[in-house]
């Protein structure tokens, strides 16, 4: 029997794992050849793009390449058994990963399973019946994305061994195998909306605006360049946690009211400078005024002149 126009002949070998990429693929869902018996892409890394072919226009990442084209799909795995890719964020999924926890951890530790069912707890929530693959070593949860968000890939932000793939990344289809174990349906329940809680948990918060700095009209130059570098400071402590922001604040606060001690650096301009960078780091104002006021009174009250410095 003829094969369809545009349709190559397949070896035999590879019919397993073009089933699974053309499965995937009628679910919407585009897909990317991985390296046969693995888990990474097939094909050239960025730095080795010969910027020709489906590259002459630029770099085609993974993301870029996924397809749900029979065409396309027959032509990739008509030669090579290779593994199959879904591209989570064209395809509209949010996938919880779930993995073990390594040999390395101490005996106890939770695996992926184990923390978001602690985090459902925690939460009071409750995870809807969803479209789910038992991964070589652990499971994934299929969500549809919400519209409107542009949900990103996250590594333990859930918690611990608890990952997800959206934008930017991509799921192991089952069908595939790697030396760890075969990747199969485990509940091929229709796949669910993630839930809005989730959503929540995973939307990335926009970082605070930079605060621009008061002009500085009566100080020195080594006080302005005190101030700038002060509040840089500040700001780089935005990660840390409250404890630790403060105390930065406060540190920060302590070298700058030198100058204030010494008549370099009017005391409301160093005030409200060092108060929005505190700010921009998430602290609530008012701890801010008391942490900066206490540190500012007593470096005044007790600043070394600046002879003896």
């Amino acid at each position: 029997m003829p094969h369809p126009p545009g349709i190559a002949t397949v070896d035999l070998s590879c019919l397993p794992l073009l089933a699974a990429a053309l499965t995937a693929a009628e679910r919407g869902w585009p897909v990317i050849p991985l390296r046969p018996n693995g888990k990474r892409p097939a094909g050239h890394a960025e730095e080795y793009c010969p910027g020709n072919g489906r590259c002459a226009d630029g770099h085609k990442t993974p993301e870029h390449r996924a397809t749900t084209s029979p065409q396309l799909i027959h032509a990739a795995w008509a030669h090579q058994p290779y593994n199959v890719g879904i591209a989570t964020g064209p395809a509209g999924l949010l996938v919880i990963d779930l993995d073990p926890v390594r040999a390395e951890e101490p005996e106890g530790a939770p695996d992926g399973a184990t923390s978001l069912a602690a985090l459902c707890e925690r939460t009071g929530q409750v995870l809807p019946d969803t479209y789910r693959v038992r991964t070589a070593r652990g499971e994934h949860l299929y969500f549809t994305a919400p519209t409107g968000v542009r949900l990103k890939c996250s590594a333990n932000r859930l918690g611990p061994h608890i990952d997800t793939r959206a934008w930017g990344g991509y799921v192991v289809a089952p069908g595939s195998t790697t030396p760890h174990g075969t990747y199969e349906v485990a509940d091929d329940a229709p796949v669910a909306p993630l839930p809005g809680w989730l959503v929540t948990l995973l939307t990335e918060q926009p970082k605070p605006a930079a605060v621009p700095l008061a002009p500085v009209r009566d100080g020195t130059r080594a006080a302005q360049v005190a101030l700038k570098r002060e509040c840089a400071v500040i700001a780089a402590a935005g990660e840390g946690g409250p404890d630790g922001r403060n105390n930065t604040l406060h540190k920060s606060a302590c070298k700058v009211a030198r100058f204030v001690a010494w008549g370099d650096l009017p005391r409301h301009v160093a005030e409200q400078a060092i108060q929005g960078a505190g700010e921009a780091t998430g602290l609530p104002p008012a701890e801010c005024r008391t942490t900066i006021r206490s540190a500012m009174d007593w470096v005044i009250a007790h600043a070394t002149p600046r002879a003896a410095a």
